[in-house]
């Protein structure tokens, strides 16, 4: 074995790293200015400023974001149903609807215009008119400006110039009447008008009895008979 000494203590070192030169260091450090350290500490209270707010910034925007979804799901559905085409109205040009009543007896509603806004079936009507056959042969006929037909219901609202015309000559003129097709009724809170065989009348309002075979004038009323008789 052989056996290499290292030297006694305190001795110089060896030749060789006496002659050995330190390197120098591989990036140098250089002092910073007076402002480069005034700059330097203004960004750093500016961050402990700014950094706590953004973090309660996205905090926020964490928590709320569902809403914000859940609010612009909304809107697009609004958006969306606001957009939908509306159907158009359904017109129809010299309609003529047939039906019977309670008795079996038929009716003929018409008009010059027909106009139907919704999905029910209600129709506006221009210039409406009917025709109502009694049992025993006689007929009843309506006619005003403007009306609403109610077809399931079979009820018909009049206004603007109403004239209900029995076949025996009597003839009643107001502003407003509903008549109940499917029972042959009717009845007008307007002040009405009558002419016929009897002579004439006025009253505030009438009603259709017993499918128009009777007519009550309601409030108060006047007649003028023929012959002179009040």
């Amino acid at each position: 074995m052989t056996l290499l000494a290292s030297g006694k203590p305190g001795a110089p070192p060896p030749a060789a790293l006496q002659h050995r030169q330190m390197l120098a260091p591989s990036r140098e450090r250089t002092a910073l200015t007076t402002g480069q350290m005034a700059r330097r500490r203004l960004a750093v209270r500016l961050a402990k400023r700014v950094l706590p707010v953004l973090a309660l910034v996205l905090l926020a925007a964490i928590v709320l974001w569902p809403e914000f979804e859940r609010s612009e799901d909304r809107s697009r559905y609004a958006f969306r149903r606001s957009m939908q085409p509306r159907s158009e109205a359904l017109r129809v040009t010299a309609p003529r609807y047939q039906g019977i009543d309670d008795l079996n007896r038929p009716y003929t509603v018409t008009a010059d215009l027909a106009q139907q806004l919704g999905s029910e079936e209600v129709l506006d009507l221009t210039t409406p008119r009917a025709d109502i056959l009694m049992t025993d042969g006689s007929w009843i006929y309506l006619q005003s400006e403007s009306g609403r037909y109610d077809r399931p219901g079979d009820h018909l609202d009049l206004a603007g110039a109403v004239t209900i015309f029995h076949d025996n000559g009597t003839m009643l003129r107001t502003d407003q009447a509903a008549i109940d097709l499917a029972r042959g009724t009717g009845d007008g809170d307007m002040p009405v008008a009558a002419q016929g065989p009897f002579g004439t009348l006025t009253s505030a309002g009438f009603q259709l009895r017993e499918r128009g075979a009777v007519v009550v004038f309601t409030g108060r009323a006047h007649a003028v008979l023929e012959g002179g008789g009040k």
